[in-house]
């Protein structure tokens, strides 16, 4: 689900102006999995600019206080959302912790670091859903860890049906600030792209997987 528009266009906007996300239809970015894109998100620059920083903290903050009330912990996916997941955790006075992709395999061996008390009631905050597998990776270890996820928030989705039908099954309330979309309709509206490019990002997200330029 996403917020509300006005909060998904400032969002979006914010994130195009300082290049935390970069679309080159043109010439397409490869991502890890081998994927072809003719966008990149790495959110993680926000954390470069004290105003969209700012921004991000207080709205994530505000938006877990209306859904859930005030949790007993914030847990953060890392390793892109720790930071914000702390930003938010002090805006809500609460503790925070984080939960590895698996376990360590030395030490103590954890997999969710911080002190995490059974039966708390926890919002975890992360900053990129694509699939959600990773993201929903994290509730498992979290749900193991006998505590109660109240749901989930996130700055930007790429609205992937595969990610919708994975929340779904996992029984994760997913709410985002920003979209794929309103990105699209910010881009164009402040002429990051033309009209001919925008067909080009839309018909990428019908099926990434198999997208050619």
């Amino acid at each position: 689900m996403i917020l509300n528009k006005d909060t998904a266009n400032a969002t979006a906007k914010s994130l195009l102006q300082i290049k935390a996300i970069k679309l080159s239809p043109n010439n397409p970015f490869t991502w890890a999995s081998g994927w072809k894109s003719p966008i990149y998100c790495d959110n993680r620059i926000t954390l470069s600019y004290p105003e969209i920083r700012d921004f991000l903290k207080e709205t994530m903050a505000q938006t877990i206080l209306e859904k859930y009330g005030k949790p007993d912990v914030i847990a953060g996916v890392a390793t892109g959302a720790i930071a914000i997941g702390v930003l938010v955790a002090q805006e809500l006075g609460v503790p925070f912790v984080y939960v590895r992709p698996e376990a360590k395999k030395h030490g103590r061996q954890n997999q969710v670091e911080g002190f995490l008390e059974k039966g708390s009631n926890v919002v975890v905050v992360e900053d990129l859903i694509s699939t959600g597998k990773s993201s929903l990776h994290a509730v498992e270890a979290l749900n193991k860890a006998e505590v109660f996820v109240k749901g989930m928030v996130a700055i930007f989705t790429y609205g992937f049906g595969i990610s919708e039908e994975n929340f779904k099954e996992a029984a994760v309330e997913l709410t985002t600030l920003s979209s794929y979309q309103q990105l699209l309709e910010q881009a164009l509206t402040d002429k990051y792209i033309s009209e001919n490019e925008l067909d080009t990002l839309n018909s990428w997200r019908k099926d990434p997987s198999t997208w050619k330029q």
